[in-house]
């Protein structure tokens, strides 16, 4: 995503095989794994129905 502001970096743990498919996700659509990442993370956040009583 160019021309975004610079946002701090986050760590987190993922299985190898997740790490390797996010690679290869990345390299065919052009992307950095930090934009595959991002966007999945976006997506899912959309996507989720919050119980506020859950957390």
């Amino acid at each position: 995503m160019p021309n975004q502001p610079k946002t701090p970096t986050r760590a987190f743990r993922i299985s190898d095989e997740t790490y390797s498919a996010i690679v290869e996700l990345a390299r065919s659509r052009n992307l950095t794994v930090s934009d595959v990442v991002r966007e999945a993370l976006e997506k899912y956040l959309r996507d989720q129905v919050w119980d506020d009583s859950a957390l």
